[in-house]
């Protein structure tokens, strides 16, 4: 295992504050997802919630030291064995804060520093964020804070681990349900499944003979527990229907207790020498299930896979409607996903057309006629608007209609932009300044001794003063593009060039030339 604690840590993007309200740290946020090998990746993210004291951190950091064994180095393919991911016996367990005790240890969401990259069997590399998440139903916590939190964990993931205790009670499904309210209205309104997979990780499974630990035991259990029978109370049928519903993928996982000197020792710190050997064997087993390449599942939303700058997108509107005094009316979430949905659409399509105009007219392009410009911008606006089109957005048609002219509007600002551009590498548009003004005072001086040499020295003298100005304007107007102070003035000066030349120069050029046809023919 590869691992820098000084570069990788846990870090608070959502924050719980003592009014009881939650703020993303949005700085924190974009350092780790818009880095540049990460950004335009698809992301896998796995998120673990539940009630608090039950171990979360705690089997999250396992879970790390399978991510930095599997994936630390490289983009991997292939799952570790036990022995090469567990490490050490005495090697004491590090990454999110865990603590025994009865008391809170983690507050808001926090996100692991590294991301990791993985190669799945398509051949694609996606990148891999964890998630820590506050515990539900603390002496701290309100029934609002623990919805949220569960909530904002559930929206974002695409393998929320579902954190609970001995056995799959019915309180557990109930709080399901309230938590995951919002999938009920998705999946009627956008005829998709709002949540991808949910595993019930039961931790200190202490019925062995009833079920076997691991994922068999735990799909005999979760059978049960989630079956709709004929005599059962409607409520419960209705719970029951909903979980279904809401995800598109559910499992169960039967873990042992990890062993008395785990929960009697209060300086344990994580050694695997101080844990029992079932528990070791089946978080193996749990591990490889969740984390292997084969069983890493892509984030998707509506149906579309989310990149990872896309993911800030969501986290900012999620947490926006989150931010009330009450919880919000699932028709409220169902609104800012379908919002949040086209926002991602909308900057995907912004990057095709922009990628476009670079390759044709970048930095590192020459200058382009601005006819050909146009047509290109043309081309690639299309081919935008068809990226738009193509991307499976929640909502209705008017509010694709509305963000594709937005798309539209921006795309002819963006041009604009790309214009003035390709217009600062036209040399001879940026020689006009200097050629103007040189050739002014040029003018002025021969002009100023032809008068001097007749004696009409009051006129000799007005082009001495007019060259002097021309040569002061053009050393200002150099210093200016030397030092990139004073740009208005700069501007101003070009202005004025352009307006002598078209108002002044160009009319007694085109009459001269207009005139040298006529004085050929008298001459022959």
């Amino acid at each position: 295992m590869t691992r820098d604690p000084e570069d990788d840590e846990a870090v608070p993007i959502i924050l719980f504050q003592a009014d009881h309200r939650f703020d993303l740290d949005r700085a924190a946020l974009q350092k780790i997802l818009l880095k540049d090998e990460i950004k335009d990746r698809h992301v896998v993210v796995l998120s673990v919630a539940g009630a608090f004291r039950k171990g979360k951190s705690f089997i999250l950091d396992f879970f790390l030291r399978y991510m930095y064994c599997a994936y630390g180095d490289q983009t991997s393919s292939t799952s570790p064995s036990a022995a090469q991911w567990m490490g050490p016996t005495d090697k004491p367990l590090e990454g999110f804060s865990w603590r025994g005790g009865s008391e809170r240890d983690t507050a808001g969401i926090l996100v692991w520093s590294k991301v990791f990259l993985s190669r799945l069997k398509s051949g694609e590399e996606v990148a891999i964020l964890i998630l820590d998440t506050q515990g539900t139903f603390d002496s701290e916590s309100t029934m609002r804070d623990s919805a949220t939190v569960f909530a904002l964990s559930t929206m974002i993931s695409s393998i929320q681990v579902y954190n609970l205790s001995q056995n799959i009670q019915e309180d557990d499904l109930q709080h399901l349900q309230l938590f995951t309210e919002y999938g009920r209205i998705a999946t009627e309104q956008a005829g998709t499944t709002p949540f991808q997979r949910l595993v019930f990780l039961v931790r200190d499974w202490s019925y062995p003979y009833e079920a076997d630990y691991g994922e068999k035991g735990g799909q005999k259990i979760l059978q049960k527990r989630l079956r709709v029978i004929a005599n059962q109370h409607p409520e419960l049928q209705s719970i029951r229907r909903h979980i279904k519903s809401c995800f598109s993928d559910i499992s169960c996982f039967l873990m042992p207790h990890p062993g008395l000197k785990v929960a009697t020792n209060p300086r344990f710190d994580g050694r695997l020498a101080d844990i029992e050997d079932d528990f070791k064997t089946q978080l193996h087993r749990l591990a490889g299930m969740l984390l292997s390449p084969e069983n890493l599942i892509v984030k998707e939303i509506g149906g579309q896979k989310v990149k990872a700058k896309d993911l800030l997108q969501y986290f900012d509107t999620y947490l926006a409607v989150y931010s009330g005094d009450e919880l919000p009316e699932p028709k409220t979430l169902l609104a800012a996903t379908a919002e949040a949905n086209h926002l991602a659409a909308l900057a995907a399509a912004k990057d095709c057309y922009s990628s476009t105009m670079e390759d044709f007219c970048g930095g590192s392009k020459p200058f382009v006629n601005p006819s050909l410009l146009d047509a290109e911008h043309l081309r690639a606006k299309v081919e935008a608007i068809k990226e738009f089109q193509g991307k499976r957005k929640m909502g209705s048609e008017y509010l694709s209609e509305t963000y594709q002219v937005q798309l539209e509007t921006e795309l002819e600002e963006m041009l604009q932009q790309f214009k003035r551009f390709n217009s600062s590498k036209n040399f001879f548009k940026s020689a006009t300044t200097p050629a103007l003004f040189f050739g002014m005072s040029i003018v002025c001086y021969v002009l100023s001794s032809l008068f001097g040499l007749i004696g009409l020295y009051p006129i000799a003298n007005f082009f001495n003063l007019a060259m002097i100005l021309c040569l002061l304007t053009l050393a200002t107007w150099t210093y200016i593009k030397y030092s990139g102070e004073m740009p208005e003035l700069g501007e101003n000066i070009d202005a004025m060039s352009i307006s002598l030349l078209d108002g002044a120069f160009k009319p007694i050029f085109q009459a001269a030339l207009s005139q040298l046809p006529r004085q050929l023919t008298q001459i022959n």
